[in-house]
């Protein structure tokens, strides 16, 4: 059995994400507007074999965007499957987010200093990481998101206006020093340059927090560090609309 099979039998029953990318939807609600569109043409348009033509490069482009994101997955799994268990891992099936999902690892508690054990897990994961997507994907890739994600709770007496913004503080504190950490590890040298003009560092507070089955926020969960790849969408979408154009 494969690293990809072994990794997606191990995932089953792991919790999704049930937030997504604001960035990924407009992608996607985009597409889909510029999909009903040329279905339109193909009623209107004289030109029926124009319209179709225009259709089939649509799909094609949408096809290959799909068929890029499914890639960037399946090559992240195979580097990094066998380690999902170990550092308490998860990869996304839907975009290759790798989330660490072990907070008393990443972080103490209202501290934005990278744990000895989590820097021990990025000194492994992200010259192999930044190795595979750059070397496999890096002309499909606009932006390599950290992002830190917090629970909704903070001091007892906080309003939760006042919580959002004490965590949105700390969790962005925590991935700039993430950033600069990964930054710093010998072996992402060569990468230096490439990493200064795509990798960006995120502070989310509690905007995505984890719901568990019952429909609660699991506080444990939402305490979370996330490696993201956003792809080249927008340039993808502005394709389409250059052949509609046309």
């Amino acid at each position: 059995m494969s690293k990809l099979d072994k990794f997606r039998s191990s995932k089953k029953d792991k919790t999704e994400d049930v937030w997504s990318s604001i960035a990924d939807l407009m992608s996607g609600l985009m597409i889909i507007f510029l999909l009903v569109s040329i279905s339109f043409m193909l009623k209107t348009n004289e030109d029926k074999a124009n319209a179709v033509q225009t259709s089939a490069t649509v799909k094609d482009i949408v096809n290959a965007y799909n068929k890029n994101k499914r890639d960037i997955y399946e090559d992240l799994v195979v580097a990094f499957g066998d380690k999902a268990k170990e550092w308490n891992m998860r990869i996304d099936e839907e975009d290759g987010t790798i989330s660490f999902e072990e907070p008393d690892v990443l972080f103490d508690e209202g501290d934005d200093n990278v744990k000895p054990k989590f820097q021990a897990i990025l000194n492994e994961f992200f010259p192999k990481y930044i190795e595979t997507v750059y070397k496999g994907h890096k002309d499909s890739i606009k932006e390599i998101r950290i992002e830190g994600h917090t629970s909704s709770a903070w001091h007892e007496n906080s309003t939760e206006l006042d919580a959002f913004f004490y965590n949105m503080e700390l969790s962005q504190d925590r991935t700039r020093k993430v950033l600069n950490y990964v930054m710093a590890i010998p072996q992402t040298k060569e990468y230096e340059e490439w990493l200064r003009k795509h990798m960006t560092a995120n502070g989310m507070s509690s905007s995505r927090i984890v719901i568990d089955k019952n429909g609660k926020e699991d506080p444990d969960k939402s305490r979370r560090v996330e490696f993201k790849i956003i792809t080249n969408a927008e340039d993808t979408i502005g394709e389409i609309l250059n052949k509609v154009s046309e």
